[in-house]
C-alpha cells in the first residue's frame, strides 16, 4: 500500500491546502458481501476525490442510512458539520485535494455554499467528457506519484492562473491558524464587515456559517491533541477552546458520531478522521 499526502505544487497553493494519492495494493481475493464502513469526520473544507478503477464511491449520510448513495468515480465533497459513512469494502486507487476557502468557485464553477453538506458528482459541475479524459490519463499512470502529478496538472488547467474568490476581508481569518478561543462576534469584528454581510460572504466562501466553522476548528484542534494518549479529555477540552469536557463530548458525538473514548479506541493516529465502524 502506498499513500502520499503533501502540499500542492506552488502554482496551486492559493487554492489548494493539500493533495493526496492512495494506492491500496492488490484487491482482496473476494469482495465483501456487505459494506465495510468507516466514519469520515468533518474537516470544515471542500474536498475533491477521484477513484481510479474499482467501484463508484458509495457513502451513507449517517448510521440510520441503510441504502447509501452511489456517486460515481469523481466527486466534490462539500463542507460538513458532521460525519458521514463510507463504504471501504473494495479499496480503490484514488487521488484528491483539500480546497482552500473560495477555491471551489474557481476550480469547480460553484461556490462552497452550493456544495456544502453533500457530495456532488463532478460530472454535474464540469463539461461533458472532462472527467472521462482525466480518468483515462490517471489510468495510464504507473504509480501514485505519477497520478498525483497528472491530477495537479488538471487542477492547474482548471484554475487557469486565477486566484481564489475569497473575499479579502476573510483572508486574515480563514487562511491563518485558527484562534480557538475566538467567538462569532470577534470574527465579525475582525472582518470589518457588517454582521449580515460577514455571514453571507463567509458561507459563500466556506459553505459554513461562522459559528459552525469555529466549532469545527475547535474540534479539529481537539482531534490533533487527543492523538496524544497521555492527555486527558479535560486537558484536551481546555487546550482546544471548549468550555469544559462536557462541551467537548457533546461536540464530539455530534461531529464524529462517536464518544471521545470510542474514537480513541478505534482511531489510528495517522488517519484520525477515518475511523472503522
Amino acid at each position: 500500500m502506498a499513500s502520499l499526502h503533501r502540499l500542492p505544487i506552488a502554482a496551486l497553493r492559493g487554492l489548494v491546502a493539500s493533495v493526496w494519492a492512495h494506492d491500496p495494493g492488490p484487491p482482496p481475493v473476494a469482495a465483501a458481501r456487505r459494506p465495510v464502513l468507516e466514519h469520515v469526520l468533518p474537516t470544515g473544507a471542500t474536498h475533491v476525490a477521484v477513484r481510479v478503477g474499482g467501484g463508484p464511491l458509495r457513502i451513507f449520510d449517517d448510521a440510520a442510512d441503510r441504502r447509501g448513495h452511489r456517486l460515481g468515480h469523481a466527486v466534490a465533497g462539500g463542507a460538513r458539520t458532521a460525519y458521514h459513512l463510507r463504504d471501504i469494502s473494495q479499496p480503490s486507487v484514488s487521488v484528491g485535494a483539500v480546497l482552500r476557502p473560495g477555491a471551489a468557485a474557481v476550480l469547480l464553477g460553484a461556490p462552497e455554499s452550493a456544495l456544502a453538506g453533500h457530495h456532488t458528482p463532478l460530472e454535474c459541475l464540469l463539461a461533458a467528457g472532462e472527467i472521462d479524459a482525466l480518468l483515462s490519463r490517471l489510468h495510464a499512470c504507473s504509480d501514485a506519484m505519477q497520478r498525483l502529478a497528472v491530477f495537479e496538472r488538471w487542477l492547474c488547467g482548471r484554475a487557469g492562473g486565477r486566484g481564489s474568490a475569497l473575499h479579502p476581508a476573510l483572508a486574515g481569518i480563514v487562511l491563518r491558524p485558527a484562534d480557538h478561543a475566538m467567538r462569532v462576534g470577534e470574527l465579525v469584528q475582525a472582518s470589518g464587515l457588517s454582521h449580515r454581510h460577514c455571514i453571507a460572504v463567509f458561507r459563500q466562501a466556506t459553505g459554513l456559517g461562522p459559528a459552525e466553522w469555529l466549532r469545527l476548528q475547535r474540534f479539529s484542534r481537539a482531534l490533533d491533541l487527543a492523538c496524544d494518549q497521555s492527555l486527558g479529555w479535560a486537558e484536551v477540552a481546555a487546550a482546544s477552546g471548549f468550555a469544559d469536557q462536557a462541551h467537548l463530548s457533546n461536540t464530539f458525538r455530534a461531529a464524529a458520531g462517536l464518544t471521545p473514548s470510542a474514537w480513541r479506541l478505534r482511531a489510528d493516529p495517522a488517519t484520525p478522521r477515518h475511523v472503522p465502524r
